[in-house]
Order: C-alpha cells, then structure tokens, then sequence
C-alpha cells in the first residue's frame, strides 16, 4: 500500500513537473539582434552629423552645408595639430 502512494506521489510530482515546462512563456523577438544593431549604428550616425551641423552652423556661425566639405574638416584638422 505504501509502495502505491509513493509511485502516485512521484507520478504527480513528475506531472507538475511536465506542466510548469509547458506553461514557460517562449519569448519571441520581434526585431532580430542584428537589426537591433544596425538601428542603433544609425541613430548614432545620424546623431553624429546632425551634432557636427548643429555644431557647425549654430555655435560656429558657419554655413549649415558647409560642414560637409573636405576643405572645412582639413582646416579643423589643422587646428588641433598646430603646434604651440
């Protein structure tokens, strides 16, 4: 008689067991890692020119577009490597 409670006591505890498995919520991503990547590889792009426009137009009294030109970045260039 014992022997009978004890196989039913492990069945159920195998069937919980079983149960709690199912009920595990598989989580599903909406946007893949490597698409999480590349949208904040963009936003960093976009906040690094939208910066360096700003930056340039605004507290530097340029031309907006001109911050796009080679020469404005060879002339900041030389700037910051003159010596003292």
């Amino acid at each position: 008689m014992e022997q009978k409670s004890v196989m039913r006591q492990q069945l159920n505890e195998e069937v919980m067991e079983v149960e709690a498995k199912q009920k595990r919520r598989i989580r599903v991503r909406l946007l893949p890692i490597w698409l999480r990547l590349l949208i904040v590889m963009g936003l960093i792009f976009f906040a690094v020119l939208s910066g360096a426009l700003l930056g340039y137009s605004v507290i530097g009294g340029g031309h907006a577009t001109d911050v796009f030109q080679k020469s404005t970045w060879t002339h900041i260039i030389d700037i910051v490597n003159k010596d003292a």
